[in-house]
């Protein structure tokens, strides 16, 4: 066996290690690669007798990777990803993309101001596929498998590529019922008379606020009498009267066209959140990732300043 050909069969081998873990079992993965059961556990055999360790612990029922095979399914997502988006740069940018691109955004827009861009781009390019995943956490690029990720808030991961989108306008709103009995809310102190809802990522236990003719900063202290992690979530509790709250306008639109909801303090705002699309370093990329940051990128304004449409 030639030096190549051995280096042909660990990538396959790799491969169906990878395989194995994303489906669950050898069954799924030998029906996912049109092959047996027996030869993909001979596979996995000989991967881990190349390797010199066990990568995972498998009985009737169960399957789990040890240390060692956790691993390896770090490095061999990056080594695969590497090379087949090393042969999608080989083949030429104006090839067919094609594959499954996975994707993690926020619950809120992913859910709503992202789908007519996601659905624009599956539309131009039939052969891809989408994993669409909605989490707010960062992901681990690496080792979820995951090609690229929309994030609110700051990109703390030195090792991705973060390039920002936009910023996203938040203001205070509350229910109507929960201030008509109250003297005009115009400035940051007025707030103090209200309960307050809060969004956990975001703010807690204090809000801080900017005059929008610029120069002043007020910063107060809340105890809020709801806390979550889901926008929502936070719309709804304002909508019932809960409390005040801090969110994203385009959010919020309806509600207040409609009375549900009314902008309070208008002369002041929170600090408006950029959203960034991330994805990890590498020196290829597949083209299935490359069209989808095009598409992203070119519908930014309208995905997340929807009310710039207008303007």
């Amino acid at each position: 066996m030639t030096k190549s050909s051995t280096t042909a069969d660990r990538f396959e081998l790799m491969e169906t290690f990878v395989r194995i873990v994303d489906a669950g079992n050898l069954s799924a993965a030998a029906a996912q690669l049109g092959t047996t059961q027996p030869t993909v556990s001979r596979r996995l055999q000989a991967l881990e007798r190349s390797l010199g360790v066990r990568l995972l612990r498998r009985s009737t029922h169960s399957m789990t990777l040890t240390e060692d095979g956790q691993r390896c399914l770090e490095r061999a997502r990056e080594l695969l990803a590497n090379w087949h988006a090393f042969e999608a740069d080989l083949r030429g940018a104006g090839d067919e993309p094609e594959g499954t691109l996975r994707v993690v955004a926020p619950h809120a827009f992913g859910q709503q101001q992202l789908v007519a861009p996601l659905a624009e781009y599956l539309a131009r390019y039939p052969r891809v596929n989408v994993e669409w995943l909605l989490h707010d956490r960062r992901p681990d690029f690496i080792a979820e498998g995951i090609d690229c990720a929309i994030q609110v808030g700051q990109v703390d991961d030195q090792a991705a590529v973060a390039i920002q989108l936009a910023e996203v306008p938040r203001i205070v709103v509350a229910a109507p019922g929960l201030v008509n009995h109250l003297p005009p809310v115009q400035e940051p102190e007025d707030l103090a008379r209200l309960p307050w809802l809060s969004l956990r990522p975001y703010y807690r236990n204090e809000v801080v606020l900017s005059a929008i003719d610029g120069g002043r900063v007020a910063r107060l202290a809340i105890a809020p009498r709801m806390s979550t992690d889901s926008l929502y979530a936070l719309r709804t509790a304002a909508v019932a009267g809960v409390g005040a709250a801090i969110a994203s306008s385009w959010l919020l639109a309806d509600d207040l066209a409609q009375g549900r909801l009314v902008h309070i303090a208008p002369r002041w705002r929170a600090a408006p959140l950029p959203v960034y699309l991330v994805y990890p370093q590498a020196r290829f990329h597949p083209a299935r990732l490359r069209r989808f940051l095009d598409v992203i990128r070119a519908n930014a304004v309208q995905a997340f300043m929807p009310q710039e449409r207008a303007g």
